[in-house]
């Protein structure tokens, strides 16, 4: 899946990750970028096309599907990360909300395009899917369900030629690491990253030195192993 001449949706694409994957698509030659923000957005390219997406709004997202109409890859970037402790209900459900449903509302919206264009699907998780960080456990709980929901798409999607790709980003400075003295890769490099694992055709892509050295012990290991078998069963059923 080359970036060259195709048409890309972005959630999340104010800031942050989200904002350095659409000046990388643009650069790699993207036809068209899709934009997708809670606010207002300008950019100089007349390549990227700003779509007001708040993910948690079911309105939006159709309204955003009905106006972008053929899609070759989504990349489902929009997140939230909240200090919490477990205590409270509201705040879990406030990371599933906008981690693991968010992407799931888009993706269903956006799924007749993505099957008619053959497309790719790229859902940026975090290593904390595999391993949670204390301070934050909500968000971890919400990425390893974004990762497991990733997996679970990738088997199913497998027969209408969409791939689906997970990204396990390490610590990156960002606002959500604003605070963390803590060494952190740059979000240029991490949507360079994302984008070289999408063309290489990476089923999870470790786009940072921290979340680099996961990957020969991950796509090695066992948890890989079962995926594959699983899917593998589903599809010869």
């Amino acid at each position: 899946m080359n970036i060259e001449g195709r048409t890309i949706l972005i959630t999340g694409a104010s800031r942050g990750i989200g904002k350095a994957l659409v000046n990388e698509a643009l650069r790699r030659g993207a036809a068209r970028v899709y934009a997708g923000t809670r606010g207002p957005l300008v950019h100089d390219d007349p390549r990227v096309v700003p779509v007001a997406l708040d993910v948690t709004d079911r309105d939006q997202i159709a309204a955003a599907a009905q106006q972008i109409g053929e899609l070759d890859i989504l990349v489902n970037n929009a997140g939230i990360a909240l200090f919490d402790d477990l205590s409270d209900r509201a705040v879990l459900e406030q990371h599933l909300a906008v981690n693991l449903f968010g992407p799931f509302e888009v993706t269903q919206a956006l799924l007749p395009a993505l099957t008619r264009s053959r497309g790719a699907i790229v859902n940026n998780a975090s290593m904390m899917a595999l391993a949670p960080f204390p301070v934050t456990p909500a968000y971890a709980i919400s990425k390893a369900a974004e990762f497991n929901f990733t997996q679970s798409l990738r088997g199913l999607l497998k027969a209408r030629g969409i791939s689906v790709h997970a990204v396990l980003t390490g610590p990156t400075d960002t606002d959500m690491t604003r605070g963390y003295e803590i060494p952190k890769a740059t979000p240029g490099s991490v949507a360079q990253a994302i984008f070289d694992g999408l063309e290489r055709g990476d089923e999870e892509i470790f786009p940072d030195p921290m979340s680099e050295a996961l990957a020969e012990s991950w796509n090695r290991g066992a948890a890989k192993v079962f995926e594959h078998q699983f899917a593998a069963a589903v599809q010869a059923a």
